[in-house]
């Protein structure tokens, strides 16, 4: 069998254009032979030259990839259907083989036309990548350059109504920026000096001065494109069942056909036939179209392709169609703490060095610099509030990191250690003076002889409590898996609402929680941003990437990502996976249904060739539109 049923999987785009005339074609010549016939007399050469013009060329694209699939040693529903139409010209219905073609002709171009639109509307998201920018000299003398030719440092000018040609920093100006094709959210995003542009998206009315921050090929739209591409050509497991089965199920179909046709041949007493449709030939050829399996094959991907299609417009990118399959049967989702559930932006609220008298600026440096070495999400707010107080950052020796733990490294000739208290040997302290009720994480920082502690403020996301209540009512359990202490976490769970809560866990042992829900029979989910859940979301069934700040890593080990910081994307995420799961299920009802009910009745009771087409690629057109019907799918507020 070939991979779909008319090769929809690698079809050029706008081929449904050439199918569909030489469907109009077929179609049109069938009923001028039918007129010839009509005032020429039956059997005349006009109306059989006219049918077979009307054969050629509704069979001309399946006779194309029949003959392809048999130079590779298969057997694919395009051989089929020719088979059947020559065996009908043998029994004299060349009528019924023309209509044969020209059905299967026209349902090639509907399907074609359904996978077209799908892919073109992935392609209208990513259609966004400019191909020049304004990059400033050192006088600010503004020259045109490829994209391709930016650099990090590059500063480039974006005037109102303009693409961002890169990923970047806003030096100057002010602006508001539409994040849409990327994040799926419509309210233009305000932008200042300080703030980060992504490349590809739209500048509204002010004129922005940015500092390029990344390469064209390592830009967010540019690995969004990768991850849709990859998702595009990977198939769902339901699709890698039915193309694993699909050619002993194309031998079964002829080889029944073929037994249908000596059993009525021989088993029949002589006399029976009554009508060119009881002749054994033809009623095999009837057989064999109903039971060829084109609906089947196409009942996944147009269903999984379109909702690939539908997410991405949303923010949403599933990286295949086993993501868009699994989703739906998630009944646990886990979630990283900071940076998922909270903001992921603390600031430092103390800062505090032991014993007194240690010279405060040397210490604070060596804090600074292990900091910058790190990519936690607390090490942002740890610089700024070094840099304040006038650290500087100083060259490092012997760099280590441990996962979950911390870093420690040699600064001006002595080693410190910078991460968790028990970690770095801090002694017992007592607590900073914070606002109570807030979210309170602390870092430590030691060389044995001096103490530093940072106490940090995070906050919930404005949508946490919302999106785990959403999950609650569709009862989806909830887990919080955090390294930070069990007082944030207690303060964190309390806040959010979630279900249960687990504090102080090394990335292993973030991992061996979500194996343990998985043994219990879940299938769990886990969301998280950060280098340090990459082992968790690769134990997950479903792996979850916050795509705003989230981690190459993260990212990499997700199976769908979630282009911007909104958690509430994920209850989309998963009704819209549940809503491809119902029109998958609902594709394969009609296409099985049809095929045995049909079978059935060509068996005991006989069925003229055109109903068995009609019925044939009748249900293949309702799978591809059932598919195509995502495209439209809204999130539920």
């Amino acid at each position: 069998m070939s991979d779909h049923a008319h090769d929809d999987g690698h079809e050029a785009p706008g081929e449904w254009k050439q199918l569909a005339f030489l469907a109009a074609v077929s179609g049109v010549l069938g009923l001028l032979s039918l007129v010839a016939e009509q005032f020429l007399g039956k059997g005349s050469a006009w109306a059989l030259a006219l049918v077979a013009g009307s054969c050629l060329a509704g069979g001309w694209d399946a006779a194309v990839d029949g003959w392809a699939a048999l130079r590779a040693r298969r057997v694919d529903v395009h051989l089929l259907m020719i088979v059947v139409a020559v065996g009908a010209w043998i029994v004299g219905a060349q009528w019924e083989g023309a209509l044969l073609l020209f059905l299967f002709s026209t349902a090639g171009a509907i399907e074609h036309y359904a996978m077209d639109r799908t892919r073109g509307a992935i392609d209208a998201l990513l259609d966004k990548s400019p191909k020049h920018a304004r990059r400033l000299g050192p006088d600010d003398v503004e020259t045109e350059v490829p994209v391709a030719s930016l650099l990090p440092g590059d500063r480039i000018a974006i005037l109102p109504g303009e693409l961002v040609p890169a990923d970047g920093k806003v030096l100057s100006g002010e602006s508001a920026v539409d994040e849409s094709n990327l994040t799926g959210e419509a309210k233009p995003a305000p932008k200042h000096a300080g703030s980060e542009v992504a490349g590809g998206t739209l500048n509204s009315w002010g004129r922005l001065i940015v500092e390029v921050t990344r390469a064209e090929r390592d830009s967010a739209l540019q690995r969004i494109v990768r991850l849709i591409r990859e998702a595009q050509d990977s198939k769902a497991p339901a699709q890698r069942a039915i193309d694993k089965w699909g050619d002993a199920y194309a031998i079964f179909t002829l080889s029944a056909s073929a037994l249908f046709y000596l059993y009525l041949k021989f088993a029949i007493p002589a006399g029976y036939e009554t009508s060119a449709q009881d002749a054994p030939l033809y009623r095999a050829m009837t057989l064999l179209v109903v039971l060829s399996p084109c609906a089947l094959v196409l009942s996944v991907p147009s269903a999984v392709l379109a909702a690939i299609a539908a997410g991405a417009r949303q923010g949403i990118l599933f990286r295949g169609g086993a993501a868009v399959e699994r989703l739906a049967d998630v009944d646990c989702v886990c979630f990283d703490k900071t940076g998922t559930l909270t903001a992921g932006v603390p600031e430092v609220a103390a800062l505090e060095v032991f014993p007194g008298g240690t010279d405060r600026k040397r210490a604070l440096s060596a804090f600074l610099t292990l900091e910058s070495a790190t990519t936690h999400p607390f090490a942002a707010g740890v610089v700024r509030a070094c840099l304040k107080e006038g650290a500087s950052q100083l060259p490092v020796q012997g760099l280590s990191n441990s996962p979950g733990q911390g870093v420690a490294g040699t600064v001006a000739g002595t080693r410190w250690s910078v991460g968790t208290r028990e970690f770095v040997g801090g002694g017992a302290l007592p607590p900073a003076t914070v606002a109570e009720g807030a979210i309170v994480s602390e870092v430590w920082a030691s060389d044995g002889t001096v103490t530093i502690r940072a106490t940090l403020v995070d906050r919930i996301r404005d949508e946490s409590h919302a999106t785990l209540a959403a999950l609650h009512a569709r009862k989806i359990r909830t887990v919080m898996l955090t390294g930070d202490r069990e007082e944030a976490a207690a303060v964190a769970a309390r806040q959010v609402g979630i279900q249960s809560y687990a504090a102080a866990l090394t990335p292993d042992a973030k991992m061996a929680a979500i194996r343990r829900f998985s043994a219990e029979g879940h299938v769990v989910a886990m969301v998280g941003d950060g280098v340090n859940d990459a082992p968790s979301l690769a134990a997950a069934d479903v792996a979850i990437g916050m795509g705003g700040r989230g981690s190459d890593a993260a990212l990499e080990s997700s199976d769908l990502v979630l282009t911007d910081d909104r958690i509430g994307r994920l209850v989309d995420a998963i009704e819209l996976s549940r809503s491809a799961r119902l029109a998958i299920r609902f594709n394969v009802l009609i296409s099985v249904g049809a095929a045995l009910g049909m079978a059935a009745y060509v068996i005991f009771r006989g069925a003229p060739l055109p109903l068995a087409v009609s019925v044939h690629e009748g249900s293949t057109i309702v799978v591809c539109l059932n598919g195509l019907r995502l495209l439209a799918h809204r999130p539920r507020r």
